[in-house]
C-alpha cells in the first residue's frame, strides 16, 4: 500500500495493530478521523491517553476501575459471600448485562494454557485462594469459557481450595462447549448462572 504522506502511513500502521483491523480498515478509520472536526479527533486521542495512563485494577477483584475498589466491590447490596470466577474483564461485563448475578467477581486475567506459556503463577489465583482462606466466601462459581483451558483452570483452583469449607459450582452447560463466554447471548448466559451445578458434578460428566 503506497502512501503520499509519512504521517498518514504512521497513523495507519499504528491503527492496524488493533485486533481485527487490517491495513485497509485502518486507512478508512484514519481518513474518517481526518474528515471529522479537529476537536473530535483530539477528544478521542485524549480519552485513549487518559485510559492508558489513569486506569486502575480493583485491588480486590482485579476488574478495571477508576478507583482502588471497583463499583461492584464497593456496592453494599452485593453478596460478598458469593464470588464468580471469570477469565477476563469482558466476562464481567457479559454477566452483568444479564442482571442475574448479585455477588462479587474475581478476574483471573487469563486461563492456564501451557501451549501459550501461561501457568497458574501468571494468573490472579493466589489472591483468590487467600479470599477462600479468610472464611468470608461461602461459594465460588466457576464461570470460565467451556474450553479445555477453562476446564483445566477450574480444576486447578478446585484442587487449591479443597479442604476449606466452601461450596463450588460451575455455570450450566447451556453455553456450548468451546464457546467464549463474551459471545454467548444474555439469556443463555443468565440461565447458566441461575442454573449452576456443583463443580464436582461437572467432573463426572
Amino acid at each position: 500500500m503506497e502512501f503520499s504522506s509519512k504521517l498518514l502511513q504512521n497513523a495507519v500502521n499504528e491503527m492496524s495493530q488493533l485486533p481485527g483491523v487490517g491495513k485497509r480498515t485502518a486507512l478508512r478509520l484514519v481518513l474518517h478521523l481526518l474528515r471529522q472536526p479537529e476537536h473530535q479527533t483530539f477528544q478521542l486521542a485524549e480519552a485513549l491517553s487518559k485510559v492508558r495512563a489513569e486506569i486502575k485494577f480493583c485491588k480486590s477483584c482485579h476488574n478495571i476501575s477508576d478507583k482502588e475498589l471497583c463499583e461492584i466491590c464497593e456496592n453494599p447490596n452485593r453478596n460478598e459471600q458469593l464470588i464468580c470466577v471469570v477469565e477476563d474483564i469482558r466476562d464481567v461485563m457479559a454477566i452483568e448485562n444479564t442482571s442475574s448475578f448479585r455477588g462479587l467477581y474475581h478476574v483471573l486475567g487469563g486461563k492456564i494454557s501451557p501451549m501459550d506459556g501461561i501457568g497458574p503463577q501468571d494468573l490472579n489465583i493466589t489472591s483468590l485462594v487467600e479470599k477462600v482462606k479468610s472464611g468470608k466466601v461461602k461459594e465460588l462459581i466457576f464461570a470460565m469459557s467451556p474450553t479445555m483451558e477453562g476446564d483445566t483452570t477450574n480444576f486447578y483452583i478446585f484442587k487449591q481450595i479443597q479442604g476449606y469449607n466452601i461450596q463450588t459450582s460451575t455455570i450450566a452447560r447451556g453455553v456450548a462447549a468451546g464457546n467464549e463466554l463474551e459471545y454467548t447471548d444474555e439469556i443463555t448466559l443468565g440461565r447458566s448462572i441461575v442454573d449452576r451445578i456443583p463443580f464436582e458434578a461437572s467432573l463426572k460428566s
